[in-house]
């Protein structure tokens, strides 16, 4: 798992920093149902009222690190979008790569993994995965793509449909066979086809001035 990254005076205590670090390394290690809040607070060597405070509930504390994940890959993605001028290909296939690269990561197929293993045994890790992962990534792409349609380099009705399709065409088969273990280290080389296949997909779709772009009306 990847700690949350400080961001406000809260996150920057220390004590926070140490209890999502040791519970990252706990959950890693033994999987959410057998790690205990008491087995955390001693990892993190801070009393169990401190934890509580910090976090009320285990899955609130899954949910801490799975935000804190999501939103270092977006502050790279940002940052990597704003230090240069592509067109809307180099971008559409800079984002893509960007997610790819976060999903196919050891530590993200770990995460899935556990959440496939345990969710249906404990609903709210499944609930806090889902609410703080999948659905928070998507809500920023469906940003990301408003904001391109506003600057008049993408053509889209509907922002939210068009994140899901994007999330589909860049994941493909890679991340299943990850998650399965079939292929843990994919092909770097079928990681850019996958790119590419991508990157020309969703552009054609909805990229101005692109030869077989049509009308979107996902939506309607």
């Amino acid at each position: 798992m990847i700690a949350e990254r400080p961001g406000t005076a809260e996150a920057e205590s220390p004590k926070r920093k140490a209890i999502l670090e040791a519970a990252s390394r706990l959950f890693m290690a033994e999987g959410y149902g057998a790690v205990s809040m008491d087995a955390i607070a001693r990892a993190a060597s801070v009393s169990k009222a401190t934890l509580y405070a910090h976090f009320g509930a285990k899955d609130r504390l899954f949910a801490a690190i799975i935000t804190g994940a999501c939103e270092r890959m977006e502050r790279e993605h940002c940052g990597a979008l704003e230090s240069a001028g592509l067109t809307i290909r180099e971008t559409v296939r800079l984002v893509g790569r960007h997610w790819l690269e976060f999903m196919l990561s050891e530590p993200a197929v770990a995460v899935r993994r556990m959440v496939v293993a345990e969710g249906p045994k404990f609903p709210e890790l499944a609930h806090a995965f889902y609410e703080n992962g999948p659905r928070v990534s998507r809500a920023w792409l469906a940003d990301w793509i408003a904001a391109e349609t506003a600057r008049g380099r993408l053509t889209c009705k509907d922002p939210e449909c068009a994140a899901e399709q994007f999330v589909a065409l860049f994941t493909g088969d890679l991340i299943l066979r990850a998650t399965l273990g079939l292929e843990p280290r994919p092909d770097p080389l079928a990681v850019d086809r996958q790119i590419d296949a991508a990157t020309d997909t969703f552009c054609r779709a909805f990229a101005v001035g692109m030869p077989g772009l049509v009308e979107n009306t996902a939506g309607r």
